[in-house]
C-alpha cells in the first residue's frame, strides 16, 4: 500500500516536473522568437533609420518645445501621423508659456523625455541632465552617421555631443545645391506696387533711391506711414545693406581677429542712417515700442503703410492676408536683397535649435532611433515638405514640386509641415523656399549670392554662469536699450554722441576683456573648419 502511494506520489511529481518543463520551454521558445523578431526588426529599423519594432505598438514620449511663439502645439496632422507610422513614436507636446519656464524645469529636475530648444542648448549639454547622443548611437543605433563638422560644432568640453542643431549647412553643401536657397529667416522689405505706380514708378536700385521714394510717399500721402517695421526685425535689412556682416549682439571677424558688433567700422554709418529715417519722419518713434509682432502686419495689410520691413516672405504673406481678408485690392512687391555694393550677409549660425534626450527619458533607445529616422533623407523630406505624393513630388532637376504655397502659414501649420524639424539640415530646409514664381524665391536667391559662411564665429559661445556670459549678457542688454536713443536722436550730432556713449559704456562694462576671451576661443575653434 505504501508502495502504491509512493508510485502515485512519484507520478504526480513527474507530471508536475513535465508541466513546468513544457511551460518553461514554451516561455523560452516564445522569448527567443520574440527576441529574434525584435533583433531583426531593429536591424531593419536601423537600416531605414527608424525605431519601429514592427509590432504596431506606439510609444508616447513627452516633448517640451522651448519657444513660446511656436505655431504648432499638438502632435497631429498628416506629417505627424506619417512619422508615427514610420517610427512607432508619437509625441505628447507642451509648448513653453515664456522663456523662463525651461530654466525653472531644469532647476527643479522636472524634465520631459525630450526637449527642443534654441536658447538653452549650452545648459542642457550636460551629462547630469541629458544623454550624450554619441553614447546612445554607439549602443542602440551604430549606423546613425553624422558628419564630422556637425559633431565638431556640438562636442562639449567633456568630449560628448548632446544634440545636433537643425537648419545648419556648410558653404560647400549650399553651393552644391542650387535649389537650396535658405529659409524665411532673412530680412526683406516689401513696398506697395499701386503707390509706386502713382508716383511714376521711380527706380529703387539703391538705399538713396529708397529714401527718395519714402520722401515722395510722405509728401503725397501725409496720413500714411512711409515705413513700418516688425518689432523683431528693426534693423537687419539695413545692417545687410551697410555690409556690417553682423547683428547688434554678435561678433564680426576682420583680418583674423574678432570684435564685438558695435565696434564694426561701418556701424556708425548704419546708426546715422537709421536716425535720419526717424528725423525725416519716415519711421515712427512708437515702432520701437510695439506691443507685439502683429501690429506692423496690420499697418501694412490695412493700407496704412507704404513699406513693410520684415523677412524675405513679407510680400507673399502680406498679399495672401490682403486677399483672404478682403482689406484691399493693392499688392506688395519685394525690394532687391542688395541695395548697395557693400551688401553682405555673413552666416555664422550653427543651426537653429536642437533636441535633447533627457535623463528623465523613459525610452532612450526609441528616442535616438526616432531622431535617426528624422535625420534620414526620407525623414528630412517628410518633415520639411510634407507627405510625398500628397503634398509634393520630386522634380528630376533636384527639388520638390510643392502642391501648396509654403508662405501660406495656415496650410503649413495645420498640416504639420516643417515644424517637426527636431532634426533636419539647412540644405533640405533651404529647398522648401524654392518655389518658382514666388517673390520670396527671388529674394532668397539674391540673398544667397551675397552670403559668406563663417560658422567658426558661431562657436564663440560663453558657458552658462561664466564670467564671460555675464559680461556679454549685460552688454547685449545695454545695447538693446541704448540703440533706441541713437535711432530717436533729434540731430545727427546727438546720434553720434549717443553712439560713442554706448561704446564707452560697453568698454566700461568689460568689453575688451570679453573680446580678448573671444579671440582665444576663436583661435582654438577656427581650425575645425580647415
Amino acid at each position: 500500500m505504501k508502495k502504491i502511494r509512493s508510485y502515485k506520489m512519484l507520478a504526480v511529481v513527474l507530471a508536475a516536473i513535465m508541466m513546468i518543463s513544457l511551460l518553461s520551454a514554451c516561455g523560452n521558445g516564445g522569448g527567443n522568437e520574440s527576441q529574434g523578431s525584435k533583433t531583426n526588426n531593429a536591424a531593419q529599423g536601423d537600416k531605414a533609420g527608424t525605431s519601429n519594432s514592427g509590432s504596431g505598438e506606439v510609444k508616447e514620449l513627452s516633448l517640451f518645445i522651448d519657444a513660446p511663439w511656436y505655431p504648432v502645439k499638438e502632435w497631429k496632422g498628416p506629417v505627424a501621423d506619417k512619422i508615427t507610422e514610420k517610427t512607432g513614436v508619437k509625441l505628447k507636446v507642451t509648448v513653453a508659456t515664456d522663456d523662463k519656464q525651461l530654466p525653472l524645469m531644469i532647476a527643479s529636475g522636472d524634465l520631459p523625455d525630450l526637449v527642443f530648444t534654441y536658447s538653452n542648448i549650452d545648459r542642457l549639454s550636460d551629462s547630469k541632465l541629458s544623454y550624450p547622443w554619441n553614447e546612445l548611437i554607439e549602443k542602440y543605433a551604430p549606423d546613425f552617421k553624422i558628419d564630422k563638422t556637425r559633431i565638431a560644432i556640438h562636442t562639449m568640453d567633456d568630449g560628448n555631443f548632446y544634440t545636433i542643431r537643425n537648419s545648419f549647412a556648410t558653404q560647400e553643401e549650399m553651393a552644391k545645391n542650387k535649389f537650396s536657397i535658405g529659409s524665411d529667416g532673412h530680412p526683406g522689405i516689401a513696398v506697395r506696387e499701386d503707390i509706386l505706380k502713382e508716383l511714376g514708378n521711380p527706380p529703387i536700385n539703391s538705399l538713396d533711391d529708397f529714401v527718395k521714394v519714402l520722401g515722395m510717399v510722405k509728401k503725397k500721402y501725409p496720413d500714411m506711414v512711409p515705413l513700418i517695421m516688425d518689432k523683431d526685425w528693426l534693423e537687419q535689412y539695413f545692417l545687410q545693406q551697410f555690409g556690417t556682416g553682423v547683428l547688434l549682439d554678435g561678433w564680426y571677424e576682420e583680418n583674423g581677429k574678432v570684435d564685438y558688433s558695435i565696434r564694426q567700422p561701418k556701424m556708425l554709418e548704419f546708426f546715422k542712417f537709421m536716425n535720419s529715417l526717424y528725423r525725416n519722419g519716415y519711421i515712427l518713434a512708437e515702432n520701437f515700442a510695439l506691443a507685439n509682432d502683429q501690429i506692423d502686419d496690420q499697418y501694412a495689410t490695412n493700407g496704412k503703410a507704404f513699406a513693410h520691413s520684415h523677412t524675405v516672405a513679407t510680400a507673399d504673406t502680406d498679399n495672401i492676408k490682403i486677399k483672404s481678408s478682403g482689406s484691399g485690392s493693392f499688392t506688395f512687391k519685394m525690394l532687391p536683397s542688395a541695395l548697395s555694393k557693400d551688401a553682405k550677409v555673413v552666416s555664422s549660425g550653427l543651426g537653429f535649435a536642437g533636441t535633447f534626450i533627457t535623463k528623465k527619458n523613459k525610452d532612450p533607445e526609441a528616442s535616438i532611433k526616432f531622431l535617426q529616422y528624422l535625420a534620414s533623407d526620407e525623414g528630412k523630406k517628410l518633415t520639411m515638405f510634407g507627405v510625398e505624393g500628397e503634398h509634393w513630388t520630386w522634380n528630376n532637376e533636384g527639388h520638390p514640386d510643392l502642391k501648396y504655397n509654403p508662405s501660406d502659414a495656415d496650410f503649413v501649420n495645420s498640416n504639420g509641415i516643417k515644424w517637426w524639424y527636431l532634426y533636419n539640415d539647412g540644405v533640405t530646409e533651404g529647398m522648401l523656399s524654392y518655389v518658382p514664381g514666388l517673390q520670396k524665391t527671388k529674394a532668397l536667391m539674391e540673398t544667397k549670392a551675397i552670403t559668406v559662411y563663417k560658422p567658426q564665429i558661431g562657436l564663440i559661445q560663453a558657458q552658462p554662469d561664466s564670467e564671460e556670459k555675464t559680461i556679454k549678457t549685460k552688454i547685449d542688454e545695454m545695447v538693446k536699450n541704448e540703440k533706441v536713443k541713437i535711432y530717436l536722436a533729434n540731430s545727427e550730432e546727438e546720434a553720434v554722441a549717443n553712439y560713442n556713449s554706448m561704446v564707452k559704456n560697453a568698454e566700461d562694462m568689460g568689453l575688451q576683456k570679453l573680446v580678448d576671451w573671444a579671440n582665444t576661443v576663436y583661435e582654438k575653434k577656427k581650425d575645425l573648419f580647415k
